[in-house]
């Protein structure tokens, strides 16, 4: 990167563990400066901050919110602009991922899913809005391969990222020409954190036409091509998935 320009910008939700922290990994290798959201991870974003810090000096920060408390959302902007000086992008990384059939679910569950899933992306994107469109920046959104085809009892998560999904496209055709808007949708990447049974995912890879699970790393290098490589592409959704969306 052109040393004489000012660096990129960067804020990440979820930006301290998993493919958030990939994420981060990917973009500030690239010339990125980043803010790490982090709710409860402190201890880990602190320590991917120093990591990154070390490697080039005062290149990281750690912000921390809960992100159904909207109040706070700005405050992640503005602690951003107010380090760094601008905000080039926006990823909307931070989900929770969880069960909830209709049976038995909540309206707290449906809170929690739709906080993290679309509302935060949503009102971040607002509060992101004056420096984005200043920088001619761009958001990207961590969607789902699921915002499009049911995962069963998880009701309330698919039509989440259904509603993230939608957002892309919203925010795209709304924020142009200024601020592009899109989407990765990952497949089979990571397991969830509480685990999967090891014959539910050979079923699902079976299913998957590259017969394998992706990495962090496939993820981390779509929303790096989408910011940096990709001027011309507004409004889209790439998925990520070894082609499990096309099978059956």
């Amino acid at each position: 990167m052109d040393s004489s320009k000012p660096r990129p910008v960067a804020l990440i939700t979820g930006g301290a563990k998993r493919v958030g922290a990939v994420i981060a990994r990917t973009l500030h290798a690239a010339g990125y400066d980043l803010a790490l959201h982090c709710r409860h991870s402190r201890t880990d974003a602190d320590a991917l901050a120093d990591e990154l810090s070390a490697q080039r000096a005062n290149s990281a920060l750690v912000v921390q919110a809960d992100l159904a408390d909207l109040p706070a959302l700005p405050n992640l902007v503005d602690t951003t602009v107010s380090r760094f000086g601008r905000l080039d992008a926006l990823v909307n990384n931070a989900s929770a991922f969880y069960p909830t059939p209709l049976e038995t679910a909540t309206l707290t569950q449906w809170n929690e899913l739709f906080a993290s899933n679309a509302q935060a992306p949503f009102f971040l994107a607002q509060a992101a809005l004056p420096a984005l469109r200043e920088a001619r920046g761009a958001i990207v959104n961590l969607v789902d391969i699921y915002a499009e085809r049911a995962l069963a009892q998880h009701p309330i998560y698919v039509m989440a990222k259904a509603a993230l999904a939608a957002m892309t496209r919203s925010l795209a055709l709304d924020l142009g020409p200024d601020i592009r808007v899109n989407g990765v949708a990952p497949g089979a990447v990571m397991w969830p954190s509480d685990g999967k049974p090891y014959s539910d995912q050979e079923a699902m890879l079976a299913r998957t036409p590259l017969k394998r699970a992706g990495a962090p790393e496939d993820v981390a290098s779509a929303v790096l091509w989408l910011l940096r490589d990709a001027p011309f592409v507004t409004g889209q959704i790439i998925r990520v998935d070894g082609g499990r969306s096309v099978s059956v």
